[in-house]
């Protein structure tokens, strides 16, 4: 790709599975994480090669004046086939990574966009955006039979901050931009967006957007959403651009509409953000608790003073000991705070005595100023977390940056690890947390004779509730993994309907969370969302199956 923002590097993404391809467990390291689960794998399935996926021609060729754009060799095509879930990974290592887009395309401005979108209505082929490809709910990917071909939308040429308004603490950033890209472009101007999902390295801003990706801050400016002043929105019945202000009241906001749109509605192409100056001020620590409950009750504290830690992870005894923060059984709270003003250690001093009130300890703590790290990946990771922060802090932070990379190595081994998240107000999150835990283990027991581990992590907390972030590790069936996950995602599911707690906090509705999306929304607004897309998409080429049918 041409005049791009970031220097090349020669590191190759991997295809088929999260991340960087040479930074995947080996052979000997996935019989090794394999060996900890019953019925696992004698050898690991082998990596799969796109040679072996047979993919044929493309159903259609693009116009001779939009084939400058076009991407048709196998490679590129099965690198959109999918996203980034456990079932995506599973079923490239089995050869089954359903229907390949027969194009992909890489528009270098909002008029290319526009122009491929008119291509295919008149074709009717379908269009599915793409960002970083990172999704986890089947949101990059078609499914069925009803349109004759498939174009993989690729934004990652429209890559650009193109302007910045320092004295308004604001950037029009293109919806292609990758996060390290957009962090490289603000950096020079003194600036940050600090908006770091557990994708971070392999996402968009695009993307986010159209997700309502939860990032960096664990206590007000949660998701993507708080950050945005305007957007501009490619649609087949026109552009939407709406007015850049700090707020409004005039009706329903056009953003809204199209924030967490998935691509249905229409194709972000900028949008002006909110950002702010680099922190230079960071403290962290680390707080034990011997029960559950009580470090339950120390976060809803925390989150209800007005301390506004940038971290608040609470990882309960399970997830701190798979991360290497506690081996004793304890759970452990993670604590940042961070400023570009003033240095932030009496609020950190604050926030773990009112952890100590409900019976924790400090196992470590950490403060730096002047520090300007941002992490390679992690939703939960803490950007605003001093390096050396205590032993707790930097095992968790280490492993939490591994994990994904373990995840495909259990899957080569035929054992199921994947995660899903949701959030709820407090008075239910105990008993929410208790029963996922409990049935899900339930079901892995009827599914295969062997327990499953189910960990939980708070990610997000707020006043009045939090987001319960799930580990599920469980025997799978070699050959049929995908149907134990199914078994146990359905049985979450049911779980998170009978206790009101959201579908997903921030990994997206895609089209693996639409039965549940469909049961959580209200009938009326069902009814204006389809009108929506009927209005702006009438031939229906948008993402199909995502959000509306």
């Amino acid at each position: 790709m041409a005049d791009t923002a970031t220097p090349p590097t020669s590191r190759v993404r991997s295809w088929w599975g999260w991340g960087w391809a040479d930074a995947h467990p080996d052979d000997a390291e996935c019989v090794a994480m394999g060996a900890l689960f019953p019925g696992s794998l004698a050898r690991p399935l082998p990596v799969p090669r796109v040679a072996d996926l047979g993919i044929g021609a493309p159903a259609v060729e693009p116009p001779a004046s939009l084939a400058h754009l076009v991407a048709t060799d196998p490679g590129d095509r099965a690198a959109h086939a999918m996203g980034k879930a456990y079932r995506d990974v599973v079923r490239a290592l089995r050869g089954r990574p359903g229907r390949v887009p027969d194009l992909v395309a890489r528009p270098r401005d909002e008029q290319h966009v526009a122009d491929l979108l008119e291509w295919a209505g008149e074709r009717g082929v379908a269009v599915v955006p793409y960002g970083g490809g990172s999704s986890v709910t089947g949101g990059v990917e078609y499914r069925g039979d009803a349109h004759r071909a498939v174009l993989s939308l690729d934004l990652t040429a429209m890559d650009r901050v193109l302007e910045v308004d320092a004295a308004g603490r604001a950037a029009r950033i293109q919806a292609g931009t990758l996060g390290p890209g957009l962090e490289d472009q603000l950096r020079p101007h003194g600036l940050t967006l600090r908006h770091f999902p557990q994708s971070f390295e392999f996402s968009t801003l695009g993307g986010w957007l159209a997700t309502r990706a939860g990032g960096h801050y664990a206590t007000g400016r949660t998701h993507i959403d708080d950050f945005v002043q305007s957007l501009r929105v490619v649609t087949p019945a026109g552009t939407s651009a709406s007015w850049r202000l700090p707020a409004s009241g005039a009706g329903p906001s056009p953003d809204r509409l199209f924030l967490g749109s998935e691509g249905a509605l229409g194709v972000i192409t900028e949008a002006w953000l909110r950002v702010q100056v680099r922190p230079a001020h960071k403290a962290s620590a680390a707080v034990a608790f011997a029960g559950f409950d009580d470090a339950l009750t120390a976060v809803r504290l925390i989150a209800q003073s007005d301390l506004m830690p940038a971290n608040c992870r609470l990882l309960d005894a399970g997830e701190a000991a798979l991360a290497g923060a506690s081996a004793d059984g304890s759970a452990v709270l993670v604590l940042g705070f961070e400023s570009a003003d003033a240095p932030v250690g009496d609020r950190l001093r604050q926030a773990v005595g009112l952890a100590r009130s409900c019976g924790g300890t400090a196992v470590g703590a950490d403060g730096a100023a002047g520090a300007d790290g941002a992490p390679g990946a992690g939703d939960a990771v803490g950007a605003g977390d001093a390096v050396g922060a205590g032993d707790a802090v930097g095992a968790w932070r280490s492993a939490f940056l591994k994990m994904p990379y373990l995840r495909d190595g259990l899957a080569r081994m035929g054992v199921v690890a994947e995660t899903f998240e949701t959030a709820a107000t407090w008075d239910r999150i105990p008993g929410l947390i208790e029963a996922v835990r409990t049935e899900v283990d339930a079901a892995a027991r009827r599914a295969t004779g062997h327990p499953a581990t189910v960990n939980c992590r708070l990610t997000h907390v707020y006043p009045d509730g939090a987001a319960p972030y799930f580990t599920v590790l469980a025997a799978g069936r070699p050959g049929d993994e995908l149907a134990v996950w199914d078994d146990l995602k359905a049985v979450a599911n049911e779980v998170l309907h009978r206790y009101g707690a959201t579908i997903t906090h921030h990994h997206a509705v895609g089209r693996d969370h639409r039965p549940g999306y469909d049961r959580q929304r209200p009938e009326p607004f069902a009814l204006a969302l389809r009108a929506a897309k009927d209005a702006l998409d009438p031939r229906g080429i948008l993402n199909p199956g995502v959000l509306v049918g």
